[in-house]
């Protein structure tokens, strides 16, 4: 990971109303559906947050870029918590998608889908596949990175 500034850590008073915020959205989109798993999503918020808004290189407008960081989510169920910082970072979900949480044809379905929501790097369901997805996807990028970089270590 490249070495980051203490400034770019570093936790404001917009970044906390913004984890609020993340909180409320996730209460707000079971409580619409009226089944759901808020509390992954309102617990996780400030550790999705600072990856996705600190920490992860990622370009919502180019989802596939290569260098890109990658989010796994290991527990499917707590898609909104994916699905929120999305949001967030402008993926091109809307606040309409994530009140159509769970839904038939919806961007947001209960479970994260490859492919079919932009920024969703696995279908994810089953606990305890994560892990070794991660690893297996940090293994494949370090292979990359070694395949275009000559000098990497």
């Amino acid at each position: 990971m490249p070495h980051l500034e203490e400034q770019e850590l570093s936790w404001t008073d917009l970044d906390r109303k913004a984890v609020d915020t993340v909180r409320v959205l996730a209460a707000d989109a079971v409580e619409k559906v009226g089944n759901g798993h808020p509390g992954t999503a309102m617990s996780l918020a400030p550790a999705a947050y600072l990856l996705f808004q600190k920490l992860m290189r990622h370009d919502p407008k180019n989802p596939d870029w290569l260098g890109r960081d990658r989010f796994i989510l290991s527990p499917g169920h707590t898609s909104l918590t994916l699905y929120i910082q999305l949001f967030l970072a402008g993926y091109g979900l809307e606040l309409e998608d994530l009140e159509a949480l769970r839904t038939w044809g919806s961007l947001t379905p209960g479970h994260p889908e490859y492919k079919h929501t932009a920024g969703v790097e696995i279908t994810t369901g089953p606990l305890g596949q994560g892990l070794a997805s991660a690893v297996g996807f940090a293994y494949s990028q370090r292979r990359m990175r070694g395949l275009f970089d000559a000098d990497a270590p």
